[in-house]
């Protein structure tokens, strides 16, 4: 259901990683899972430590954007950081959907630190049986 459009994925993580954390303007990427569940498309983002107002979700047409950023913990004046390895910034991702999902009722939910979105499948999508009508459906065209 999704389509693929980056080919270089790793060697923009492997990128991203080196240059360190992203801002607005150069966001980083954000791990995700994707899968079909019955009648509906879900998607899963990590995001740990990112508090729910600080992400952001949109759809134009069949794109879906998700937009995060982890902020810094606020300390106190007396505390001196000895290690500091989570990343911090801005984080996006971009997913062109298939057309036969359908964005106009996509749920999203947002449980430690993992944002879950599903999509249902388009009716138009789903399979269907095509009957067949009987009879004398044979008309002749007269001037």
């Amino acid at each position: 259901m999704l389509m693929r459009t980056d080919p270089f994925r790793e060697l923009d993580r492997l990128a991203q990683q080196l240059m360190g954390p992203g801002t607005w303007s150069r966001p980083s990427a954000m791990p995700m899972d994707a899968y079909r569940e019955g009648d509906e498309y879900v998607v899963a983002f990590d995001l740990p430590g990112v508090t729910s107002d600080a992400i952001d979700i949109d759809v134009e047409r069949n794109m879906l954007t998700v937009r995060a950023e982890r902020r810094p913990v606020t300390k106190a004046d007396d505390v001196q950081m000895e290690l500091s390895e989570r990343p911090l910034g801005a984080f996006s991702r971009q997913i062109v959907l298939a057309d036969t999902l359908d964005t106009e009722h996509i749920q999203a939910d947002y449980s430690a630190g993992v944002l879950t979105l599903r999509i249902p499948i388009a009716e138009r999508a789903k399979p269907r049986k095509i009957s067949i009508g009987v009879g004398s459906g044979r008309k002749e065209i007269s001037d």
